[in-house]
């Protein structure tokens, strides 16, 4: 009599994740609502968020059982795991960084926004190689002088 249109089914976490196995991905679930998602030596850790779509926290490089962000140093990039190991990134990395995160995406039924297809993007940039410029007493160009010819921070 009157036409109803079937609500569209919203794939559970389990079921996304099960999903990606069909685009070549290995699923190690670490608890219902987080799962370690790897290929080709780059993997993600999957969130379960409830009434959201699954986010991806971080993608990148495996380097000794953690993963790796990519860095952009200005001159290179590097991966940078959490315990502070650098290592250079190479071209065939970062192509298959880029192949991983578009078939994650598309696996996991999100969004592919334009800036992000068009190449990888980094996690960090950290194009400024003087460290520790913001120390010592030398001049700093960014300070306004006091009237004792201290350097203030300028407002």
């Amino acid at each position: 009599m009157f036409f109803r249109r079937e609500k569209p089914h919203e794939p559970t976490f389990a079921e996304r994740i099960e999903n990606l196995k069909k685009f070549g991905f290995a699923a190690e679930t670490a608890d219902p609502r987080q799962a370690v998602v790897t290929r080709d030596g780059i993997g993600a850790v999957l969130e379960d968020r409830p009434d959201q779509r699954p986010h991806v926290n971080r993608a990148g490089l495996i380097v000794d059982r953690e993963i790796g962000a990519l860095v952009n140093g200005g001159y290179q990039m590097f991966w940078k795991t959490a315990t502070g190991r650098r290592v250079p990134a190479l071209a065939e990395q970062l192509k298959s960084l880029h192949n991983f995160e578009e078939d994650l995406k598309e696996g996991l039924g999100l969004p592919s926004l334009y800036n992000q297809s068009l190449g990888t993007t980094s996690d960090l940039h950290l194009y400024d190689r003087v460290e520790h410029r913001d120390q010592g007493d030398a001049d700093k160009p960014w300070m306004e002088k006091s009237a004792e010819g201290h350097n203030l921070p300028s407002s």
